[in-house]
């Protein structure tokens, strides 16, 4: 098998093939790229780890500066989301009381700095956050 060919057979010369009325997704600009990222961290504070999951899905395809940051938000807000899930046990002996404020603070303000970071067109990597999808 040479290089660029697909492991199925040759590769067609006239590009690939691809069902009628389908479009690959074509990248975004800079500027898209920049809004979606900051969207995604904002969305991450609302509705958890849905919004940056809907996000990687549809929108890592486009660019790579969109890639990474959904896919962080998305590590970030899975953790988060195991952590709910361990304060909500811990309130049986109160100590989940007391470590629920802190885990939704620490969401708030993580999530904001990374969509400034965003915004302003850099990487961000989310503090204490479990690696769950690599790139």
């Amino acid at each position: 098998m040479t290089y660029g060919q697909q492991p199925g057979g040759p590769q067609n010369p006239n590009g690939p093939q691809y069902p009628s009325g389908y479009t690959p997704p074509q990248p975004m600009s800079p500027e898209d790229q920049r809004l979606w990222a900051t969207l995604t961290h904002i969305g991450g504070i609302f509705f958890n780890f849905v919004a940056p999951l809907v996000a990687y899905l549809v929108l890592r395809d486009r660019g790579g500066f969109i890639r990474e940051h959904t896919r962080v938000a998305l590590n970030f807000h899975i953790t988060v989301a195991i952590a709910y899930v361990a304060c909500g046990i811990l309130t049986v002996v109160f100590i989940g009381a007391l470590l629920l404020p802190i885990v939704a603070v620490l969401t708030i303000v993580f999530g904001i700095m990374a969509a400034v970071a965003a915004n302003q067109g850099q990487f961000y990597r989310y503090p204490l956050s479990i690696e769950f999808i690599k790139q």
